[in-house]
């Protein structure tokens, strides 16, 4: 069991550093200005400069295994989130590791660092829990604004299914009636957040705050003033701007010269051949998503902003970061005619508002399709689901005083999102356990960063540590420079694919039949994984989900997945409250 040495990067106790982390829904890699974007994201690039980017950082490839990792140190398998609860497969029902739920068996982040004498603030999205004992104040978070649901509308407690239309949401370990007056989710999580940071201003303690944004998650919805910041930028097509995004990256030093992009996705036309009526609506599409990435950036520099007037930014360590890869998969394409599912959508998303005008608005839905996922990506492969680098990469910032290394500097080191425990818990100075409240926890999987973020060393990971992912029965593995990953089609070929990241970051070129030895060795470290982690590949692939399962609509069948079907959740009455002013 793996415990964690108390040399924290501050000596001074009393004077701890805060500790924000900044989580972006389906952001992309490039989506950042600092990471090539012409999306201004004025206040991310300021902790940019002021820090170090990470251009070797990986996540999962979905959401809510993302954020099982960051807050346990604990791979899915064994933290409860071993396939996403809307879509377990039959043979993981019931399987200890696949509970959908953080599971009983691991402790947090939040629960050490409040344990250790921190404030903990947790605001915007869960998705890893609905009981009272699995919500965010069960969890370690002293104060919190969440939706507990993986989406749903920024203007109001509408989701996205029959079975359950409104999304469930708590503050301060209640479930709430409704959403504060003016809500809208970007602001109003900012809002709280302040809140909860000056109500404890003055005690001498330490906060962690999680500000786990639901933007730029679809559906695009956003004030009105913040819609035609690109107008006719993105008529262009996306060939144009992929191309823009690179050779910034490389003009950058994030990416090497010489860097290509990955092929454009078969299916995915060429955007010259489009009519203009086409190019222009499909374009409003990637307005809105810029005009939702620039809009969480100002929320962000108003938290900035806020630390700085009470004299806490110097202490407080940012770290930055999307989930997963940019959302490729259009909701309404996906599912929109499958029975069940297509009447009540139809009806819940009031479709007179659906004119690119009123697009944004309050019952409205938009969302960009896998054309603009890989620009987000770019230069990547894929996007969220898959293992391509285009599903798990992501770009990674960290500032504060944790950073010892020149202002602005670029790291290639291979870091991944598992390291954030070990790394937090380092800075807090504070011991990972063997038990908590009588119970043995799994051990840590990641790399503390305290000499890479001290300029110590440029990777937390010898060419002997090797990373892996399996969701959906998707799976990959990296050692070194080298990575084999095995996807269903479309997007995989159905058997094992090698690919040399060091040559081949857009997974252009498989290597598989000319290196079957280094195929047979990384094949070895996936069986070492699968031994550890207690994987169970899905006896049914999520294709065969969605084609045979969400057509039918049997509610009451245990053999149907909880998406669409799982009941309202109905939160217990003496745990219901309205939002606090």
């Amino acid at each position: 069991m793996l415990v964690i040495p108390a040399v924290a990067f501050a000596a001074d106790a009393s004077r701890r550093p805060n500790i924000v982390i900044i989580l972006g829904d389906d952001l992309g890699f490039a989506d950042i200005g600092a990471f090539g974007s012409e999306i201004k994201t004025p206040n991310l690039d300021s902790l940019a400069g002021e820090g170090v980017r990470f251009t070797n950082f990986y996540t999962h490839a979905t959401c809510s295994p993302t954020r099982s990792v960051l807050l346990t140190g604990v791979d899915t398998h064994l933290n409860g989130l071993g396939n996403m609860d809307e879509w377990a497969a039959p043979n993981q029902w019931g399987v200890d590791g696949y509970e959908g739920h953080l599971n009983k068996h691991v402790v947090t982040l939040p629960q050490l660092l409040k344990d250790a004498g921190y404030h903990t603030y947790m605001v915007g999205k869960w998705h890893l829990g609905k009981q009272p004992d699995q919500i965010p104040a069960a969890r370690g978070f002293e104060r919190d604004f969440s939706l507990l649901d993986g989406a749903g509308s920024y203007w109001n407690m509408l989701s996205f299914t029959a079975a359950n239309p409104r999304s469930v949401f708590t503050e301060d370990g209640r479930y709430l009636t409704r959403l504060p007056k003016d809500y809208y989710a970007t602001k109003t999580y900012t809002d709280k957040l302040i809140g909860f940071i000056d109500a404890n201003r003055g005690d001498g303690k330490p906060f962690f705050a999680y500000v786990a944004h639901q933007a730029p998650h679809d559906p695009y919805h956003l004030p009105r003033e913040w819609r035609n910041r690109h107008v006719g930028e993105y008529d262009k097509g996306w060939d144009a701007v992929r191309q823009a995004r690179l050779k910034r990256q490389i003009d950058l030093g994030i990416l090497p010269a010489g860097t290509q992009l990955s092929e454009r996705m078969w299916f995915i036309p060429d955007p010259i051949v489009l009519a203009p009526a086409t190019q222009a609506i499909l374009g409003k599409k990637m307005e809105l998503y810029a005009g939702m990435v620039e809009n969480m950036d100002f929320h962000v520099g108003r938290l900035i902003d806020h630390l700085k007037k009470i004299g806490e930014y110097e202490n407080t360590i940012f770290i930055v970061f999307g989930d997963n890869g940019a959302e490729g998969t259009d909701l309404f394409k996906m599912i929109a005619g499958n029975p069940g599912t297509r009447d009540y959508l139809f009806a819940a998303f009031n479709w007179s508002q659906t004119h690119p005008n009123a697009w944004g608005d309050p019952g409205s839905y938009a969302a960009y399709g896998p054309m603009w996922a890989q620009v987000s990506m770019t230069p990547f492969s894929q996007y969220k689901g898959w293992m391509a680098e285009g599903g798990i990469r992501n770009a990674l910032i960290v500032s504060g005083p944790a950073v010892k290394r020149p202002k602005g500097s670029i790291n290639q080191g291979l870091m991944h999102v598992a390291d954030l425990m070990p790394t937090l818990l380092d800075i807090a100075g504070v011991n990972y356990p063997k038990t908590h409240e009588g119970r043995e926890v799994p051990g840590l999987i990641g790399k503390s960063w305290n000499q890479v973020l001290t300029g110590q060393a440029e990777s937390p990971r010898t060419e002997e540590d090797y990373l892996a992912w399996e969701i959906f029965g998707n799976r990959a593995v990296r050692q070194g420079d080298w990575k084999l990953r095995w996807q269903y089609k479309p997007l995989g070929k159905g058997d094992w694919e090698l690919f040399n990241l060091a040559a081949d970051p857009a997974e252009r070129k498989d290597l598989a039949a000319e290196r079957p030895d280094k195929v047979k060795a990384l094949l070895a470290l996936w069986d070492d994984y699968v031994r550890k982690n207690n994987v169970i590949l899905p006896s049914r692939s999520l294709f065969e989900t969605l084609d045979d399962v969400l057509p039918k609509r049997v509610p009451d069948d245990p053999g149907y997945p909880p998406l669409i079907y799982q009941r309202q959740f109905i939160p217990p009455k003496d745990m219901v409250a309205d939002p606090k002013p």
